[in-house]
C-alpha cells in the first residue's frame, strides 16, 4: 500500500473514529472536563511562550532524543510518545484506555500529551481543534482538524501517517502540511 494510500486510509479512519466520539461525548452531561491543562492549572514552572527559537530534538534510531533546554513537562511528553513509537496503527486505539495494543492519530497525540500532564482523558482529532491556546506553540503545536491529528514537538513530527515502511505513531524529521488543520498548543509550551 502506498503512503499518500495509507495516509487517506488513517485520516477516513479517524473521521469515523472522530464522529463516533462527537456522538458519545454529545451524550455525557454538561460539565464533564474531557482535557484540562495540569491539575491546577498550568505548573508555576511552564515557560512563557516568546520569539526565541527552541532547540531541536534529536532522531536517534526512531527514538527523540529531547534538546537539554528543554522544559520537563516537554521531556515527559517526548518520553512518553518514545514508549509508544513502534506500536501499531489501531483504529480508535489510546481512547478507550492509556496503554494500548495500538493507537490511532489522536490517540497517540493524547498519549504523549498525557505523559507532560498536559491533559487528563484521550481527545479524538475534532476536539483537538478546540484543545489548549489557538496557534502554534514555543515548544509543542497540535495541528488537527475532523479526520486526522499530529503534533510538532520540540521540532519533530509526532504522526501515525507517512511512513514507508510501517504505520501507527513515529517521529518524522520531515514536516507534513498544515492546510487544512487548526494549530494549538498547551498554554506556556
Amino acid at each position: 500500500m502506498s503512503i499518500a494510500r495509507r495516509a487517506a486510509s488513517h485520516a477516513a479512519t479517524c473521521t469515523v473514529l472522530a464522529v463516533l466520539v462527537a456522538a458519545i461525548l454529545a451524550s455525557l452531561p454538561a460539565g464533564r472536563a474531557w482535557a484540562r491543562s495540569a491539575p491546577g492549572g498550568i505548573a508555576a514552572s511552564a515557560p512563557k511562550p516568546s520569539a526565541v527559537p527552541v532547540g531541536e530534538a534529536e532522531l536517534l534510531a526512531g527514538r527523540a532524543i529531547p534538546p537539554a533546554e528543554a522544559p520537563a513537562a516537554v521531556r515527559q511528553v517526548i518520553a512518553a510518545a518514545n514508549r509508544i513509537r513502534t506500536r501499531p496503527y489501531v483504529w480508535g486505539g489510546g481512547h478507550g484506555r492509556w496503554w494500548d495494543r495500538g493507537y490511532d492519530c489522536s490517540g497517540a497525540v493524547s498519549y504523549a500529551l498525557h505523559g507532560g500532564r498536559l491533559i487528563d482523558s484521550p481527545l479524538p482529532s475534532g476536539p483537538m481543534t478546540h484543545w489548549g491556546s489557538p496557534g502554534p506553540g514555543r515548544w509543542i503545536t497540535v495541528y488537527a482538524n475532523a479526520g486526522h491529528a499530529y503534533a510538532v514537538i520540540a521540532g519533530l513530527r509526532w504522526d501515525t501517517a507517512g511512513n514507508s515502511s510501517e504505520s501507527g505513531p513515529r517521529w518524522h524529521t520531515d514536516m507534513a502540511s498544515t492546510s487544512g488543520f487548526v494549530a494549538r498548543h498547551p498554554e506556556g509550551y
